[in-house]
């Protein structure tokens, strides 16, 4: 309903999956997938382990080449292009393993994602703090997420929460309009996957987001809408209440039925 909704108002989707699929060999670990993304849309796809998740990202994202099938962003089909030339053109993603320089200062590590986007040179002896664009657009992203008043801490006193969080944020450097997430809430306790899904919630509305997520309580407090892999296809969609009751959904993923 809600993409009807958007249909009639003629809002073109932000990605789009066309019969994407992707085989190594005789192995068919992604199969024919459709999805479409809108603007500010909050989409989850869920799935046993081997379930072609992170092949499916991988393929999206254009760090593998898909089999067949399309890819298309903002209308154009991106399937033969680079990671880099799709992040140009809006897409970003988070990986499942964080990679922050945890000697360094949150602040510091926002700069030198933001510095490193950019074509102008980065001059050694000149603090990073100097680069007055480059450090208001640090400030209002930190600002907008909640962690200005923690600038200056080392990634490394953070929790891994904390750091999970402060990884999205370097997702957003590039001003992307939509952002894959690889399981934000991999390793979190409890508690912290309850922070990683209020975080995720705080994010600018008329971004949309894409994530893969093994932390069902994430899942069903953040996504408006699931889609369920198995064996690389996709064999359920639909609002993330009508997933949360599907039988299923709760014998192949839950393991009840």
């Amino acid at each position: 309903m809600v993409e009807e909704t958007r249909g009639i108002e003629q809002q073109a989707p932000v990605l789009e999956l066309k019969g994407l699929s992707k085989s190594f060999g005789g192995l068919r670990a992604v199969q024919g997938v459709n999805l479409r993304v809108f603007p500010g849309d909050r989409k989850a796809i869920i799935g046993p382990n081997g379930a072609g998740k992170t092949t499916l990202f991988n393929v999206v994202t254009g760090v593998l080449p898909a089999t067949s099938g399309q890819v298309l962003l903002f209308g154009q089909d991106v399937r033969t292009w680079p990671s880099h030339r799709r992040a140009a053109l809006g897409m970003a993603r988070t990986f499942q393993i964080t990679s922050l320089f945890p000697k360094l200062t949150v602040l510091d590590n926002v700069l030198l994602a933001i510095k490193g986007l950019r074509k102008s040179k980065y001059v050694m002896w000149r603090s990073l703090s100097s680069y007055r664009d480059v450090h208001e657009k640090a400030r209002h992203l930190l600002e907008s997420a909640g962690y200005w008043d923690r600038n200056e801490v080392e990634v490394r006193n953070l929790s891994h929460g904390e750091q999970r969080q402060i990884e999205i944020i370097l997702g957003l450097a590039s001003d992307p309009k939509i952002l894959l997430l690889d399981e934000p809430a991999a390793g979190l306790s409890s508690g912290e996957s309850r922070e990683m899904a209020e975080f995720l919630k705080r994010l600018d509305p008329g971004l949309a987001i894409l994530l893969i997520e093994h932390d069902m309580d994430v899942v069903f407090d953040f996504a408006e809408h699931i889609s369920v892999l198995h064996f690389g296809e996709v064999v359920e969609e639909g609002a993330t209440e009508s997933i949360r009751r599907s039988g299923k959904v709760q014998e192949i993923y839950l393991g009840t039925g």
